[in-house]
């Protein structure tokens, strides 16, 4: 198989609100960060692929205003998901593989903070049976959450969510990109109200804003761009039933399918970054993907220190991705998610070129 990488990641700086600019001014300096690492112009790419949400910004084809401002003229060869920007990078990795293209930008955004985002992301459940009754995305995540809890084949309990939060928020004090960064020990967050039984704020991910970008290279381009590219060894995406209430929700079994298409099980990894937004996802995550104690979970704080709704995924790649580049790590996993409870997920194994 031709050998595809991510020879470039950068990300905004994720913030509450930034009602001071729209999402074209959001994205651009993102997009100029990864193509000025790789000395390419955005007329030089082969193929651009972009992820972001309608719903978000409120208007249809609101992909177009993003569109202008990369540069579509002269005429490009491009396309668009109404997903997050993992999935677009998906898109375009199949296009290197088939050798329709040598290079792909892919970027994605979002800007939550407009609207009430739990409200919003009500409208992904299925229209005829779920979505009327107006269960939130906060909600729904308490109820997989607490079927964990009550679980027998599982020693999840309140402290061990809390442990996955501060591990997580701590670990965030180390990226300037972070919304969220410290955290008080386990025991003191178990002392914080609840926001929807059994999860406390600190569960939750935060709402913000961001954009993100990775530029993907095959073969010797990839040499050519990138001192010790992230080659992607393996990606693949499963989705779980529409329906919640014919799943186990303590289970994901599209993950660990993916995993297993990805090559994740093929050979250890020594850092993974999952797409968590609560901490119970992650604990679920683990169990899926066969991640040890030994292999560092999220050290760039994961989606529980910055979650921008279309981007988080795709920085879990571009994290991954970096920590590769930099020589932090040798083979690493990254996962993104879609939708209420892990319905959808995406799994990608990275590799770097041995020392």
């Amino acid at each position: 198989m031709r050998e595809v990488a991510i020879v470039a990641f950068g990300q905004s700086d994720h913030r509450r609100e930034t009602p001071e600019i729209s999402e074209v001014e959001m994205l651009m300096p993102v997009l100029h960060q990864v193509l000025d690492a790789v000395g390419l112009r955005a007329g030089e790419i082969d193929f651009t692929c972009s992820g972001s949400c309608d719903y978000l910004a409120g208007r249809a084809f609101s992909f177009t205003m993003a569109l202008d401002g990369v540069g579509a003229w002269p005429p490009i060869s491009e396309s668009h998901v109404e997903m997050d920007g993992a999935w677009a990078l998906y898109e375009a990795w199949t296009r290197l593989l088939t050798g329709e293209a040598e290079t792909a930008l892919v970027y994605s955004y979002g800007k939550s903070s407009p609207g009430d985002l739990r409200e919003v992301l009500t409208r992904q459940l299925d229209p005829y049976y779920v979505a009327p009754l107006w269960p939130d995305s906060v909600s729904l995540a308490a109820l997989q959450a607490q079927a964990l809890l009550d679980a027998e084949d599982t020693v999840a309990d309140e402290r061990a969510l809390a442990g996955v939060a501060a591990r997580s928020r701590t670990a965030a004090e180390d990226n300037p990109h972070a919304q969220l960064g410290g955290s008080p020990p386990p025991d003191a967050l178990l002392d914080e109200p609840y926001l929807v039984r059994p999860l406390r704020r600190h569960d939750c991910p935060p709402v913000g804003d961001g954009a993100a970008a990775v530029v993907l290279a095959a073969g010797d381009t990839a040499r050519r761009l990138c001192r010790r590219p992230a080659w992607i060894r393996g990606m693949d995406h499963r989705i779980e039933a529409h329906g919640l209430g014919v799943r186990d929700l303590t289970r994901s079994p599209s993950s660990r399918l993916a995993a297993e298409r990805a090559g994740a099980f093929e050979a250890p990894v020594d850092l993974a970054e999952l797409h968590a937004p609560f901490t119970s996802q992650e604990l679920i995550l683990r169990r899926e993907l066969r991640l040890g104690e030994d292999v560092r979970v999220n050290p760039s704080g994961g989606a529980l220190a910055a979650n921008p709704i279309m981007a988080a995924g795709l920085i879990r790649l571009g994290e991954a991705a970096a920590a590769i580049h930099r020589g932090a790590a040798d083979r690493a996993l990254a996962h993104a998610t879609s939708g209420p409870c892990l319905q959808q997920n995406l799994v990608a194994v990275l590799e770097g070129d041995a020392s």
